[in-house]
């Protein structure tokens, strides 16, 4: 008999039992069977005493049936089906099997339904199966797992008798333990550091990619709350992500499995976003990131989801690549790439940066931030990044001027020290949308401040005809400001001056308006300084041209202007030099290099 034997020793089945027909069976023949149990379509031949002996639920139902010769039964939603009832009924006959971790969680449920209680038997199907989780499963990690992951299919008598919740407090306790052990044993003591290296995963990151999701969800809730390492928690994250995600695209048709299978996805997508560590964190890897986004758009999951997921990328853009930012347009969209997720990324970054040097602002007085500061650097880093976004979106023939306007605004001024990249995308988009109306020729391309240009970008400017002729006349005129300003000799040190004396503070001025004023001011000498840095490199190769046409043409009578126009290009205000042809005044025609006829007007 099962009950003579201790808790944990290895039944083995008995030989395969005779069936009477090919849909019941028959557990023992040496005496007729009285009673037939149906079990979710299929039929046992059993005898009723064995049964009523240790089965509560039996006895009541035999004893409640209003006939006397009772001899068939109906067992609905029984846990675990046929094969768990096969087993609860060997147990009551005494027949000998092993409890494993794949059957301990359908037998106990099978118990608790047929209430194999010490009321009716001691060392009961449900005090056998209760030891065997308390001593066995809950003080192994791999163990814990298989058994909560066979629980998936025994909902809700499985969270009833609270298999579930003292598997997933095993596993995250046995989780704690592990990392306490594997820590201890990876300690390098260099220099008398004590630093853990943390690069080998957790075995167990794994073991948890079978759990379902909402299984999933509750074990790493509480790994957080025992104190696993917030590192192995985004691998097992990933690892996670990896497996359960792989079917995305599978389907080709909109039929019921494809639906079921998208409403999975969905749901696990938007349950590893609400997992993430809630701190800033800057170890989850953007590449991870960038996958969850696309997957969460795929999927059209919730706009909680995705925000989350744009907020996080926002925190790390100034090292994203091009690459990630260039998400290709639901098919749905109206252009062909995802402009409006980008555009709230960005928002997200200027948000946080603006955040930080709130925080790090006192109430009163003013604090120097040097140029390698880390929010002014990440902010040009940001700033030659979307400048390169730009130039690869503008040749979408779908992408819409507003558009792409928002995000050239949405960057601060001093986020560029150069517009040499914005002027290129701006230009590469006129190309490819020559059907602008001028009036929005001339708002796109204001957003180019001339000044910022640098020579070879001002030379370009000056002889490309897909600008408006303003545009060209502003190119030209700061070019030769600019060459005026290089003759000078004290004309850098008066704009210095002249940009420090504005950043005295007024008297009548509040503490905070002097900060504010006065941090401005201070942005504003940052970048002044990086562009004289860049100027200063243009002006000494223009030295060593300028000797150069000096010593050539010395003696000839003309003017430093005339040996300097080969390295300046057109640099006069009303019309070149050269004997070029002089700019159209309003209302005749020009024809561009490209052979192609424009009508401009001087504004």
């Amino acid at each position: 008999m099962v009950s003579e034997n201790p808790p944990f020793s290895s039944f083995k089945r008995s030989a395969t039992p005779n069936y009477c027909t090919s849909s019941s069976k028959r557990i023992f023949l040496d005496i007729a069977e009285d009673i037939t149990i149906d079990v979710d379509g299929q039929s046992f031949l059993l005898h009723k005493f064995p049964l009523v002996s240790r089965s509560g639920k039996i006895r009541k139902m035999v004893a409640d049936s209003r006939d006397s010769d009772l001899s068939k039964l109906e067992l609905l939603n029984f846990p675990g089906g046929p094969q768990t009832f096969e087993l609860a009924a060997k147990f009551c006959y005494g027949t000998n099997f092993e409890i494993t971790t794949a059957n301990v969680a359908r037998l106990r449920c099978a118990a608790e339904y047929l209430e194999m209680t010490e009321d009716y038997r001691e060392e009961n199907l449900i005090s056998r199966t209760e030891i065997y989780l308390n001593v066995i499963v809950v003080h192994s990690l791999e163990k814990s797992v298989e058994v909560l992951s066979a629980c998936g299919t025994l909902l809700p008598t499985a969270e009833e008798v609270g298999i579930v919740n003292r598997c997933v407090d095993a596993i995250a306790m046995n989780a704690s333990k592990e990392q306490l052990v594997s820590g201890l044993s990876r300690l390098e003591c260099e220099g008398g550091t004590g630093k853990i290296n943390s690069d080998a995963l957790e075995w167990w990151v794994e073991d948890l990619s079978i759990l379902r999701i909402d299984f999933y969800q509750r074990v790493i809730t509480s790994m957080r709350k025992s104190g696993i390492r917030v590192d192995s928690i985004i691998a097992s994250l990933i690892h996670y992500a990896q497996n359960s995600l792989k079917a995305i695209g599978k389907y080709q048709s909109w039929g019921p499995a494809r639906m079921e299978t998208t409403n999975e996805q969905r749901l696990i997508v938007e349950t590893l976003v609400s997992l993430l560590p809630t701190e800033k964190c800057t170890s989850i890897p953007l590449s991870f990131l960038f996958g969850m986004l696309r997957m969460a758009i795929i999927l059209e999951a919730g706009d909680v989801c995705r925000l989350e997921l744009e907020r996080r990328i926002g925190f790390q853009l100034e090292i994203v690549s091009l690459d990630d930012l260039l998400m290709p347009s639901l098919p749905t969209g109206d252009s062909l790439f995802d402009i409006d997720t980008v555009h709230r990324i960005l928002v997200n970054f200027l948000q946080q940066i603006e955040e930080e040097e709130t925080k790090e602002s006192p109430h009163y007085g003013y604090e120097s931030e040097g140029l390698g500061s880390p929010s002014h650097a990440s902010i040009l880093e940001v700033g030659r990044l979307i400048d390169m976004y730009l130039a690869e979106i503008a040749p979408d023939p779908y992408l819409k001027l507003e558009k792409f306007m928002a995000i050239i605004e949405l960057l601060p001024d001093y986020a560029r020290v150069v517009d040499d990249g914005l002027y290129r995308a701006i230009d590469i988009y006129l190309k490819a949308h020559s059907s602008l109306t001028e009036s929005e020729c001339k708002k796109l391309c204001k957003l180019i401040d001339c000044q910022k240009l640098s020579q070879e970008a001002s030379n370009h400017a000056a002889q490309n005809d897909r600008l408006p002729v303003h545009m060209v006349v502003r190119v030209l005129y700061f070019e030769q400001l600019r060459l005026k300003n290089a003759l000078c000799q004290n004309s850098g040190d008066g704009f210095l001056s002249q940009r420090i004396s504005s950043g005295v503070p007024s008297a009548a001025m509040s503490p905070r308006d002097n900060y504010a004023s006065l941090r401005r001011e201070n942005r504003e000498l940052k970048l002044e300084i990086s562009r004289m840095r860049v100027r200063l490199s243009e002006l000494e190769k223009e030295q060593v041209f300028m000797k150069q046409g000096m010593m050539s043409k010395s003696g000839n009578g003309k003017t430093i202007f005339a040996s300097l126009s080969k390295g300046f290009g057109r640099i006069g205000i009303f019309g070149p030099t050269g004997g070029k042809k002089k700019p159209a005044r309003k209302g005749q025609v020009l024809e561009g290099k490209n052979g192609r006829r424009r009508r401009h007007s001087v504004s």
